[in-house]
Formats: C-alpha cells, sequence, structure tokens
C-alpha cells in the first residue's frame, strides 16, 4: 500500500497529511482522506472537491484518474483570489494616474 502526503496551505498557516492509501487510489480520492475540511474549517468544503491537485508541483489534467504511487504528494491549490491579468491592470491604472 503506497504511503503518500497530501499538502494544502494558506498563506498563514499549511498542512501535510500522512496517508497510507490502498493500490490504485487516485489523487482527488487521497484529499478526500486527508480530511482537509476538518483542518481548515475556515475554508468552503467544496474547495477541496474541487481544486486543482498536482504532485510535487506538477498539476495534474486528471485527478479523478492519477492513481497515486509510493511517496507521491499531493497539493491542493487554492483558487486564485485575484485574476493576475485583472491585477495588472489595476497597477497600470494607479500607476497611469499618479504620473
Amino acid at each position: 500500500m503506497p504511503r503518500v502526503e497530501v499538502a494544502f496551505a494558506l498563506p498563514q498557516r499549511q498542512r501535510i497529511v500522512e496517508l497510507t492509501v490502498p493500490e490504485g487510489t487516485t489523487a482527488r480520492e487521497a484529499v478526500a482522506r486527508a480530511g482537509l475540511e476538518t483542518l481548515f474549517p475556515e475554508v468552503p468544503a467544496e474547495t477541496f472537491r474541487e481544486a486543482d491537485l498536482g504532485i510535487f508541483g506538477k498539476a495534474l489534467r486528471d485527478p479523478e484518474t492519477r492513481a497515486l504511487e509510493d511517496d507521491d504528494r499531493v497539493e491542493v491549490y487554492r483558487p486564485l483570489e485575484l485574476d493576475p491579468k485583472a491585477a495588472r491592470a489595476a497597477r497600470a491604472a494607479r500607476a497611469s494616474r499618479s504620473s
């Protein structure tokens, strides 16, 4: 049975949950088994059910089918609070007003 980690972070804290999972467990299933919604009650539970996932910094295209291997670390990505394009446009607008 593979031993894996599930990681999630907020700006002020992070948590890595170590799990032993049955062969064939997918990345999405490992996130569900990690119980992150109880560790981060301030985060809506659907965040963990719908979040983008990655393994060691590489985004997964289909976390519902990606079976985990021993020593994989599943990373749960938070949604962006501000669209990067919108942030750049806002900075540019502020800069042009102050010139």
